[in-house]
């Protein structure tokens, strides 16, 4: 398992990555997230865990910036569970509904690279095969069989 990097939060609100030896700027701490990679942020005077509030200040940054990921109403929603008796409950469904959803992703984006990783020629043949069977179904529904011409059918 990886080792856990940690950041060094500064009165002055600077960040210190304390494996590159170096401050750096929220931006790149979101970019930490989005690379997978373990971090805590830690209170350089007392070390107090503050990952939790700097995370919630990457979000609260790009819900400023284009399109809102919580709308009004979620975010109303989500405050009414604190001091509710199912608050425990709330957080650990919302994770576990995240990751389904991340883990279902997952499978559509590798479902559609084993689609998009077939020739044109074959993808072109699959595709005009089931159109075909579309059409046959089709054909077969809107028009009835033929039937025999008969003289009552004649008069109408």
């Amino acid at each position: 398992m990886s080792k856990v990097r940690i950041i060094k939060k500064y009165p002055n609100r600077r960040l210190y990555d304390t494996e590159i030896s170096s401050y750096i700027t929220i931006d790149e701490v979101r970019q930490l997230v989005v690379d997978n990679q373990r971090f805590e942020v830690r209170d350089a005077k007392t070390g107090a865990d503050l990952t939790r509030s700097v995370l919630l200040q990457i979000i609260s940054e790009h819900e400023e910036h284009g399109t809102p990921l919580f709308t009004t109403l979620l975010l109303s929603q989500l405050i009414r569970f604190y001091g509710d008796s199912l608050q425990g409950l709330m957080g650990n469904y919302l994770e576990r509904s995240l990751q389904a959803f991340i883990d279902q992703q997952q499978s559509f984006k590798s479902q559609m690279n084993s689609v998009l990783g077939k020739t044109p020629w074959s993808m072109l043949n699959d595709l005009t095969e089931r159109n075909l069977e579309l059409w046959k179904s089709l054909q077969a529904t809107v028009t009835p069989p033929a039937q025999p011409s008969t003289s009552a059918n004649k008069k109408r």
